[in-house]
């Protein structure tokens, strides 16, 4: 991965952790929109990575425990390692933004994309509006349509063309969907059910027809 997206990076890990330094305790515990996760256990999940966490040996208990169920085993390791204060998952962001450690099964490519998502997460429930930069919105809808599992966004989406409303990033073919990037992020990862509300286009009805609510971590 080149310098300029671990500069993205960077960035990201920074701003999300001005973002929860202005959080109560409250606001803390809210239900993100990993459906398993609170605010807090996702902001530990986020801080694991420049942490080098999990290791392998502890990723692979959790899997044994969860009966091979990945979805479950992530839930399980983040909550484990999230048993800390706020303020420490706060200062481990930033000591940690400018990190290039990662566990060793945590693909580079989707570092970035990780940091995106689990930001609208943790911002949509609390109604905070949480903007997406352009180059990070391209780089992370550009990794999210290119790949399948676990999102399938090209299969899910297939008859309409998705389009950023300054035009920065487009895909798909069909009558058009727009949304600002954050939108798009949370409709191509799965979670659809705050994703449509804040798009719009003459392909939305088609999407919602199709489109059962869903939510993911």
């Amino acid at each position: 991965m080149d310098a300029e997206n671990w500069d993205l990076i960077r960035t990201e890990r920074l701003t999300l952790a001005d973002l929860l330094e202005s959080l109560d305790d409250q606001q803390w515990q809210t239900r993100s929109l990993c459906t398993e996760w609170t605010v807090h256990d996702v902001a530990a999940h986020l801080l694991m990575t420049p942490a080098g966490q999990p290791r392998p040996w502890a990723m692979t208990k959790a899997l044994v425990r969860a009966r091979g169920h990945l979805w479950t085993a992530g839930r399980d390791v983040a909550i484990a390692f999230g048993r800390r204060p706020h303020a420490e998952l706060v200062s481990g962001l930033r000591a940690h933004a400018a990190s290039r450690t990662k566990p060793a099964f945590v693909v580079d490519a989707n570092i970035l994309l990780d940091l995106l998502v689990h930001g609208q997460d943790i911002a949509v429930p609390l109604g905070v509006v949480r903007e997406v930069p352009p180059a990070a919105a391209r780089a992370g809808l550009d990794r999210v349509w290119s790949t399948g599992w676990p999102f399938h966004a090209r299969r899910r989406l297939e008859g309409v063309r998705l389009r950023t409303d300054d035009g920065s990033w487009q895909a798909g073919a069909g009558p058009e969907v727009v949304g600002s990037a954050a939108a798009l992020l949370l409709l191509t990862t799965g979670r659809t059910a705050a994703a449509l509300p804040l798009l719009d286009g003459p392909g939305l009805p088609v999407l919602q027809r199709r489109l059962a609510p869903t939510g993911r971590g």
